[in-house]
């Protein structure tokens, strides 16, 4: 099951929560109680990473 990152909208907690592809799964914040969370587009689920590529070893090179 995929790893999906939520943010509650009432105190801004950022929660991850296992869950199915397409899941309709209702999740309650883990620091006020709230169940009213957002889904986030995290980095890995739009195939975004902060490391360095192999074109980029050091991974200071600029972003093109």
């Amino acid at each position: 099951m995929p790893i999906f990152e939520y943010k509650c909208n009432k105190c801004g907690n950022k929660t991850e929560f296992l869950e199915k592809s397409g899941g309709k799964s209702k999740h309650v914040c883990k620091k006020c109680g709230s169940s009213d969370m957002q889904k986030l587009f995290s980095g890995f689920s739009v195939g975004q990473s902060d490391q360095g590529s192999s074109s980029c070893p050091t991974g200071t090179c600029p972003i093109s």
